[in-house]
């Protein structure tokens, strides 16, 4: 049996590459989970799809249907206009975050998934929580190490 679940993230940037956050909100029937977390070097597009995957690796069933709602563009297009299937038949060859975009496409498999965008800062109180979780991860102490960015030749020293 499948579950009807419904996922609102948002991914933040402080500097873009800076100290960066995600946050979620999920939601299935009367559940309801927020998670975030931080890190301490990172791009806004990376925080946007790591929300996405951590937040479909959450889901304890597989094959369920899932609705995402994001404020980026990047994901929700890559994914809604196929454009990751085409950078994974490349190999992600000169495209950013493979390692983000392997990882999500494994997961993303496990279930049924319709991404929506939905426009930033725009009232919407699910997506303006996400905001606010991303940030204030963002701002924490003892930042994680996005070791993806930060041994990626995308670091630029």
């Amino acid at each position: 049996m499948s579950a009807n679940i419904i996922i609102y993230t948002d991914g933040a940037a402080r500097g873009n590459p800076g100290p960066g956050g995600y946050g979620i909100v999920l939601k299935s029937g009367k559940y309801r989970k927020e998670l975030s977390a931080g890190f301490r070097n990172t791009t806004n597009n990376r925080m946007e799809l790591l929300a996405v995957i951590v937040a479909l690796e959450k889901l304890k069933l597989a094959n369920s249907m899932v609705e995402i709602y994001t404020d980026s563009k990047y994901v929700a297009d890559a994914v809604e206009k196929g454009w990751v299937f085409d950078w994974e038949r490349i190999q992600f060859k000169k495209k950013k975050n493979p390692d983000l975009w392997i990882r999500f496409l494994k997961i993303y498999r496990k279930h049924q998934v319709k991404f929506h965008w939905v426009k930033g800062h725009a009232n919407i109180p699910e997506n303006e929580r996400c905001d606010q979780l991303a940030v204030e991860a963002s701002k924490k102490n003892n930042l994680l190490i996005d070791k993806g960015y930060e041994n990626s030749n995308q670091l630029k020293l």
